[in-house]
């Protein structure tokens, strides 16, 4: 199927065209159809599946049908959790809708807000948002929600984790009731069904692949190793390994800043990336990373689900996530829109309950490893778990290259042996 054939208007196909893509994603060909239709919707896809072109071209192709006014009002309004999504699904609309007469403005905080004022004087057709600074643009009556026909809540999971369900409960009982809404998660949990019960009217929901399960393009590892030895392991495998392309996760701003001297200080170009760092400074970081000026780029959990950026070969966990859900969307930023790309997590002994809760929440038992060619430190203070087996080899000199696939990791359950 092409694009074409859900009746797009000819300046949209041409902007879509214009971005490189002739072929919808399964997500897209499911849901374009019925948010054309104006249905409400629930879609669960894992990150990476193009979810985004989902909601963007119909809300493009709807307002591009309408007459247009010499006043611009926002008819449409996009509600995402960060900031760095909303500027990537601002940037999605200016190119699907570079031959469309639309304004669209990503308003967030740790900005000034005066440009933003700026902008909606001069009037938009869409905002895309964080709940926290489109409440503060509602309080000073910057922004009129009153004409709004298209709401998307997006990774709405993630904004009910991050205590967002309050600000996103009173923006959109300030909505007018005759509109259509379109919910995006990653998975549907209980706290999800309420919400879209509240919020949506008779929905149509559209599941892509296994709601737990991270998607298949993605070969994952566990390389046991000793909470010290972490960075070691970390620097080893950079230098003997074809990476050009490495997003590290660490739990906390202070991990992710020592991970990111010690690479610098081993003349690994590195760069961090987390909600201390202004958000000039972020995106400059997520730009040189994109153009190839670091090599890595070292964040939190912040960044998890922020950052699309295409080509990322590796992600690594230098911490184990703390919630099961995190290391799924931690691991999604590689293997994104079909490529192939591998998840590395290092575990040590403190770490091994939270690597079990990660198995049992995907319902996968994941292979451990060991890094060829790393001299693994030897401890009494470190137990094995009980039955212990032997793991194999990491063969250093098989590292993928970006886009190339490695072997499927066996799916044996291997106790983490005693470093």
């Amino acid at each position: 199927m092409s694009f074409t054939k859900f009746g797009l208007s000819d300046p949209l196909v041409r902007g879509i065209l214009a971005t490189g893509y002739t072929a919808p994603t399964e997500i897209q060909s499911q849901v374009i159809p019925a948010a054309i239709e104006g249905k409400d919707i629930i879609g669960c896809a894992q990150t990476g599946t193009g979810k985004t072109a989902a909601f963007v071209l119909p809300i493009l192709d709807r307002l591009g049908h309408e007459s247009a006014s010499k006043k611009r009002i926002i008819k449409a309004l996009i509600l995402t959790p960060t900031r760095e999504l909303a500027l990537q699904v601002e940037k999605s609309i200016q190119g699907y809708g570079r031959y469309a007469d639309v304004k669209t403005l990503a308003v967030f905080g740790g900005v000034k807000i005066n440009n933003q004022l700026s902008s909606l004087k001069k009037g938009v057709d869409i905002v895309v948002a964080t709940p926290g600074r489109l409440m503060d643009h509602m309080n000073r009556r910057s922004i009129d929600v009153k004409h709004i026909e298209m709401l998307v809540l997006d990774e709405a999971d993630r904004m009910l984790d991050m205590g967002f369900i309050n600000d996103v409960r009173k923006i959109v009982n300030s909505l007018p009731k005759n509109r259509q809404t379109m919910l995006f998660s990653a998975t549907i949990s209980p706290e999800i069904k309420t919400l879209s019960a509240d919020m949506l009217n008779s929905p149509e929901m559209f599941q892509i692949g296994k709601p737990r399960n991270p998607i298949e393009t993605i070969t994952q590892h566990i390389y046991p190793v000793r909470r010290e030895q972490k960075m070691d392991l970390l620097i080893h495998m950079l230098n003997n390994s074809q990476m050009y392309s490495v997003m590290v996760f660490s739990r906390t701003k202070h991990g992710a800043d020592k991970i990111n001297r010690r690479l610098k200080k081993a003349n690994i170009s590195s760069v961090a990336i987390h909600s201390d760092r202004t958000q000039n400074q972020r995106l400059q970081a997520m730009d040189g990373f994109r153009r190839g000026k670091f090599q890595v780029i070292v964040a939190t959990d912040i960044a998890a689900r922020g950052i699309n950026i295409e080509g990322i070969s590796h992600v690594i966990n230098f911490d184990v996530p703390a919630f099961p859900e995190d290391y799924i969307h931690r691991i999604g930023r590689t293997g994104r829109a079909e490529a192939l790309g591998d998840a590395i997590t290092f575990v040590s002994y403190d770490e091994q309950k939270a690597i079990r809760k990660i198995e049992r929440f995907i319902g996968q038992d994941l292979n451990t490893e060991e890094f060829e060619g790393f001299a693994y430190k030897k401890s009494d203070s470190l137990e094995p778990l009980p039955n212990e087996k032997s793991k194999r080899p990491h063969q250093a000199k098989t590292a993928p290259k970006i886009g190339q696939k490695t072997h499927p990791a066996r799916r044996r359950r291997r106790s983490i042996k005693r470093r």
